[in-house]
């Protein structure tokens, strides 16, 4: 089958190629899923790009095979899977599965059958995509780590990415006030999905202004957290999203550092985001998108021959919304 391999750590475009490699086979409860679609993700490009440099000492790069969301078809089911049947159309992850097989830059790839779901009729392929590590993280931020809802006041930072995107969405849908933080090519972006307001951070820092927040999520981390807490109202929640776009020994890992202390000696409220895949969560994001109340943004759609430039893009940081690689019909 066709697969992007890494050869070692670096820009995308000259690590990453498309060549042949084995097809896996699904172990006891596992499937075999023929891909239709899959979208990069910031782990993606964190494992191609190797930066953190520090998160090296953990990460293999030789001949690993990137991605984790799925979508596709059931093409073989392992022992003792009852679920699904082959042909069937499914949906889901391979993220926390133990990544003993191939990633999801292939035509094939194989996941724990209970990280699926069947993919609903009115979704394509392109949009379940999409939906799965994006969607989850934005649900978990907006539902979990904050309950967005009536009255409340949300600031979005990083608002026209792939979580930030999602996030405004799902907070508006539930009734709170939204601010959207974003470059100034993006502000209609965010306007058209629902955002009350709409700041350009080139031309304003919201750190610096009088308006108060019951939540920040923070996709960037391009403020050190305590100056960003400044724009929290009283019993405001800071949820940092984010290891920086920088590269070097630790990135924006000493800034999560610093809020997670932040948080542990009552500074302030800061919780972390966990937008693991259960399947009461993904379901929630697919009858979201089902029924119109969420839209993926979908900056561009590869096929899979192209998928070190989409991993590209993303390095760059220049994505509106997500990146989907198809593999054809």
């Amino acid at each position: 089958m066709k697969a992007v391999v890494q050869d070692r750590f670096g820009p995308p475009e000259q690590v990453l190629r498309v060549t042949d490699v084995d097809r896996p086979e699904p172990g006891p409860g596992e499937v075999l899923v023929r891909m239709r679609a899959t979208s990069v993700n910031t782990p993606d490009w964190i494992a191609v790009a190797g930066v953190p440099y520090v998160l090296r000492l953990s990460a293999r790069a030789k001949g690993a095979v990137r991605g984790t969301d799925v979508a596709g078809t059931v093409a073989a089911l392992g022992e003792g899977v009852t679920a699904f049947g082959v042909g069937d159309a499914v949906f889901g992850t391979k993220w926390g599965s133990g990544f003993t097989t191939a990633g999801t830059f292939a035509e094939y790839t194989v996941t724990a059958a209970d990280r699926l779901l069947p993919k609903p009729e009115a979704l394509s392929f392109t949009d379940a995509a999409a939906s799965v590590m994006s969607g989850l993280t934005a649900h978990a931020a907006m539902t979990d780590s904050f309950t967005a809802a009536p009255g409340t006041r949300v600031l979005v930072n990083g608002a026209s990415g792939g979580v930030g995107t999602f996030a405004v969405q799902i907070a508006k849908h539930a009734g709170a006030h939204v601010t959207a933080v974003c470059g100034p090519g993006n502000l209609d972006l965010v306007r058209g999905l629902g955002a009350d307001a709409a700041v350009d951070y080139t031309a304003a820092d919201f750190t610096a202004g009088t308006d108060r927040y019951d939540a920040i999520l923070d996709n960037v981390l391009n403020h050190p957290p305590r100056r960003a807490m400044r724009a929290l109202a009283p019993g405001g929640v800071y949820l940092p999203n984010s290891i920086g776009n920088t590269g070097g020994l630790t990135a924006g890992l000493l800034k999560m550092a610093a809020a997670t202390l932040m948080g542990a000696t009552g500074r302030a409220t800061v919780r972390s985001v966990d937008g693991n895949f259960t399947p009461e969560r993904l379901k929630a994001v697919a009858d979201l998108v089902e029924t119109g109340a969420l839209t993926p943004v979908i900056d561009r759609v590869y096929p899979l021959e192209e998928a070190p430039a989409a991993v590209a893009r993303m390095y760059a940081h220049h994505a509106r919304g997500n990146l989907v690689i198809t593999m054809g019909e």
